[in-house]
């Protein structure tokens, strides 16, 4: 049974909304900067990609959403662009049952002492209440007025695709009629520097797949989807802007950071997330794409042995890896790009490597066909694929 996506959203380094995010990729723009807002003592010479400035609309939240973490506030922003694209409103959410279903990794925990602390003049809070109030899912639902069930995805760098993929299986299994689903992930200053200790960190804007990529950055950002039952959407009356066709999440059990060599388990994911559907049918893959040699290796392996002639790209060139937002900012990404008929271009790629047998797109490039695959690859060896669609013979 396919889910309707009904609205979407997003905000990372390349924009404060998905129009605008979108528009900036196919302009074939990109926005490193130094770290803002902690202490980077090992180096201040590695690039992040930031949200905006001033991205959080607090005029249309109450001061409680207002004085809450900035992963908070980032999944609070793409919710209320999902929730607005849907034709959601809080009296129509209030009605029907709305779940919350949401990738996280740093969930704002390192920021506790900084945002809850004496010095913050927020020293009301219980140390139980410091953990409620830097739930981005529970945050969600008081905003908006939400009933439904409430899941944190904690699957490192696959939570956010795990999200929409669980919130899909909830309409599913008729346990919902709305989910507002999606991940997001602030930037911090352990991940920051942890990465550059694990020496796997790019010192210039990173290259995914190119012969010259020296590892990832970091990147913040948060993506929503709302998905419905076909039988809540036609009640409505609004149109699906696509469809969740398929999801499937494996681990490889190899490695505690390292991707299997063979890529057995995104195999084992992309065959759960495709189903029934014919492999030819895929129009192109969103990667993970890093630009770390092991997951580029792995990911052209799997994709030349898999799709052999689909186009495939890396958003993360642009957004740098925003960590548990990572699947949900490149699904939403993935059909928006389904939705235009062309993908951008996968930008840092420039010299193929001779020991990958297939390269990325290099330039805005049309596409024809109605479904695209989104994957993601996490520590811990999991691997995750949402097998994404839109309407035959839509296009915006």
């Amino acid at each position: 049974m396919r889910v309707a996506i009904s609205g979407m959203g997003c905000l990372c380094g390349v924009g404060g909304s998905l129009p605008e995010c979108i528009e900036t990729l196919f302009q074939g723009m990109r926005y490193p900067q130094p770290p803002a807002g902690f202490a980077a003592p090992l180096s201040t010479e590695h690039p992040v990609f930031l949200a905006p400035a001033g991205f959080f609309p607090e005029k249309r939240f109450n001061d409680l959403a207002v004085s809450r973490c900035r992963t908070v506030r980032l999944s609070l922003t793409a919710s209320l662009e999902a929730l607005d694209d849907a034709g959601l409103d809080r009296k129509a959410a209030e009605r029907v049952r709305v779940g919350v279903s949401l990738g996280t990794n740093v969930v704002g925990s390192v920021n506790n002492e900084g945002l809850f602390g004496p010095e913050s003049g927020n020293s009301r809070f219980t140390l139980a209440e410091r953990f409620v109030a830097s739930n981005p899912a529970g945050a969600i639902a008081a905003a908006f007025g939400l009933s439904g069930p409430l899941q944190i995805v904690a699957t490192a760098c696959s939570a956010g695709g795990d999200a929409i993929g669980i919130g899909a299986a909830w309409i599913r299994q008729g346990l919902c009629d709305v989910v507002v689903a999606g991940g997001a992930d602030e930037m911090y200053e352990i991940t920051y520097n942890g990465f550059i200790s694990l020496m796997n960190y790019d010192r210039s804007p990173c290259r995914p797949f190119d012969a010259d990529r020296q590892g990832l950055n970091l990147g913040e950002g948060a993506a929503i989807m709302v998905l419905e039952s076909d039988a809540h959407l036609r009640k409505r009356g609004k149109r699906p802007r696509g469809f969740v066709l398929g999801y499937g999440s494996a681990s490889d059990a190899y490695h505690l950071t390292a991707p299997s060599p063979d890529g057995i388990g995104l195999q084992l994911a992309i065959k759960e997330a495709m189903g029934e559907h014919p492999f030819q049918s895929v129009a192109f893959i969103n990667t993970h794409g890093t630009g770390t040699p092991d997951n580029d290796r792995v990911e052209a392996g799997v994709i030349s042995e898999m799709f052999p002639k689909t186009p495939f790209l890396s958003t993360k060139g642009y957004t740098g890896h925003t960590l548990g937002g990572a699947g949900a900012v490149e699904a939403v990404f993935t059909l928006a790009c389904l939705e235009a008929g062309r993908v951008p271009a996968s930008i840092g790629f420039e010299n193929p490597d001779p020991e990958l047998p297939v390269s990325p797109v290099f330039q805005n490039t049309e596409i024809s066909g109605h479904t695209a695959i989104s994957q993601t690859l996490a520590f811990g060896g999991i691997n995750s694929a949402l097998l994404l669609g839109v309407p035959e013979g839509h296009r915006k």
